[in-house]
């Protein structure tokens, strides 16, 4: 499964009426963990495919977005199930952290 690119005008169909739980990253091309934590998503959403979508909203495409949820550094995750924030994430963090935040 690929990482979904996330926009207001898909966010609710994807990621608020979500069947299954979705990671957001909320990241910026300039932003130098983002870029780190890049990888470690990908790998994230190919061991999780089926059980977790993951997904990215680029802060400075969607200001409206990043405002909403009060991301204030970055990257920021969240983890939301049922149309619910019920994680959230502040920073860089190894792919195990990822992986137990994604499960939780």
């Amino acid at each position: 499964m690929a990482i979904l690119h996330i926009t207001k005008e898909n966010f609710e169909k994807e990621v608020l009426q979500s069947k299954e739980p979705v990671v957001v990253d909320f990241w910026a091309s300039w932003c130098g963990p983002c870029k780190a934590l890049a990888p470690i998503l990908e790998e994230v959403d190919a061991e999780l495919a089926g059980t977790v979508k993951v997904a990215k909203i680029n802060i400075d495409e969607e200001e409206e977005l990043a405002a909403q949820f009060r991301v204030m550094s970055i990257p920021t995750l969240f983890l939301f199930k049922n149309g619910e924030v019920v994680n959230k994430s502040v920073g860089l963090a190894p792919k195990e952290e990822v992986v137990a935040f994604a499960k939780f």
